[in-house]
């Protein structure tokens, strides 16, 4: 993967077909973030399930979606850009129609569990191949590239609500009919460059990046932070009490939130602070949130007003992340991300069960502040790293590459 951007010569609509398809696909990829989000409570409702088990559609996801990018850059080094893409796409296929065919929550559990492979494997390789097929200079491919995955953060909560005031199997089959139809565009129009030197990864790359002191304080943050972040995605549906469209809506304006931040924000922030810096403000006004999302648990208003907020902090806390991570070592970009990202996901995976087990057990307002002592833990771990962290707050300057791979890896979830 190049390191350096050309010149901004193109425009953003003159790009290749296969530019497009790559960018077409990329926004069904991060639909899948948001989607089963307004039809938790339909499911729960359809299949008899409880809100412990339902959010295991969350942790199946996760948890295969962090283990898988440990060897994704292994298996994209070896097979190629263009196959990489297209098993991901395949897997997502497949494993997205038989959840809407399952007959139990058992099934969709993992059938979703396929979802995230499929899901790791394409994410991990569409900004390298965007890149690479673009023509005239490759920053506007990388502006079209970060405007498909907000789009796709945005409207997979919509998607979702929509489809799912038909049935609860309808987003699944909604994923599935969009990413084949992206699979055909790949297959058509993309090339791949035969001629291009594949330099292999060892396998054992992201297990031995653990061992730089940054990267380790790194994933401790994101661990934790992530607890939070899926209390806020995962468990706030159940006590909002809203139906399918309205859950829609609401996590479409978190997503956009999100999205926002990310692509605008972020870059804003870390140009007039250090990284750790921006980290320790945002994760405390996140911790703020929670605390606050707590108290007004049982107002819908209050709630999804919280939902929003957070979403704003959320995507300023995954680019400044993953931007740290790339600049804590002086290893492949690609292998550092992969290292941390497995870590941060088990936050994720076990967050959603867990906020479920907290609400049954304590009250409907105790997984919110139990995601914010988790955030402040994460605030803790940033101030014990400072020393190893320095590195990344040496203000290196970042070309358009670099912030659309820290938004892509933010993104990943």
């Amino acid at each position: 993967m190049p390191t350096t951007t050309s010149p901004h010569t193109g425009s953003i609509l003159k790009q290749p077909l296969a530019v497009w398809a790559v960018a077409f696909a990329s926004v069904i990829a991060f639909m899948g973030i948001g989607l089963v989000d307004p039809i938790l409570p339909a499911i729960a409702k359809s299949l008899k399930a409880s809100p412990t088990e339902t959010s295991l559609l969350f942790t199946s996801y996760l948890m295969v979606t962090g283990l898988a990018m440990l060897i994704t850059s292994w298996i994209s080094s070896r097979i190629g850009a263009k196959k990489t893409l297209l098993i991901g796409l395949a897997l997502i296929v497949v494993f997205a129609a038989l959840a809407g065919l399952a007959g139990s929550v058992e099934g969709v559990i993992g059938f979703r569990a396929g979802w995230g492979l499929g899901n790791a494997l394409f994410i991990s390789t569409a900004l390298s191949t965007i890149v690479g097929a673009a023509s005239g200079g490759s920053g506007a491919a990388i502006t079209l590239y970060e405007a498909a995955l907000g789009v796709g953060i945005a409207v997979g909560p919509l998607l979702g609500g929509t489809l799912g005031t038909i049935s609860w199997r309808g987003p699944f089959f909604g994923t599935a009919v969009l990413m084949a139809v992206g699979f055909v565009a790949i297959v058509t129009l993309l090339r791949e460059d035969k001629s291009a030197v594949r330099t292999p990864t060892k396998l054992s790359a992201p297990f031995t990046a653990m061992k730089v002191p940054g990267i380790r304080y790194l994933a401790g943050i994101a661990l934790f932070y992530n607890i939070g972040f899926f209390v806020l995605l995962a468990y706030t549906p159940y006590p909002l009490g809203l139906d399918e469209m309205d859950l829609g809506y609401t996590f479409f304006a978190w997503g956009l939130s999100v999205a926002f931040t990310s692509v605008f924000v972020a870059p804003l922030l870390t140009k007039r602070m250090r990284r750790t810096s921006v980290l320790k403000l945002v994760l405390t006004i996140l911790a703020l949130d929670l605390i606050a999302g707590g108290v007004v648990i049982d107002s819908q208003a209050g709630l999804i007003v919280c939902i929003v907020i957070g979403g704003l902090m959320l995507g300023v806390v995954n680019t400044v992340l993953t931007e740290s991570v790339m600049e804590a070592s002086d290893l492949p970009r690609s292998v550092a991300s992969s290292s941390y990202s497995a870590v941060r996901f088990l936050g994720g995976a076990f967050a959603p069960p867990g906020a479920a087990a907290l609400a049954a057990a304590i009250s409907p307002s105790a997984p919110m502040y139990a995601g914010a002592a988790s955030v402040l833990v994460a605030v803790l771990i940033a101030f014990l790293g400072r020393k190893a962290l320095r590195r990344v707050d040496n203000g290196h300057e970042e070309n358009a590459l670099v912030e659309a791979e820290a938004i892509t890896v933010g993104e990943s979830l």
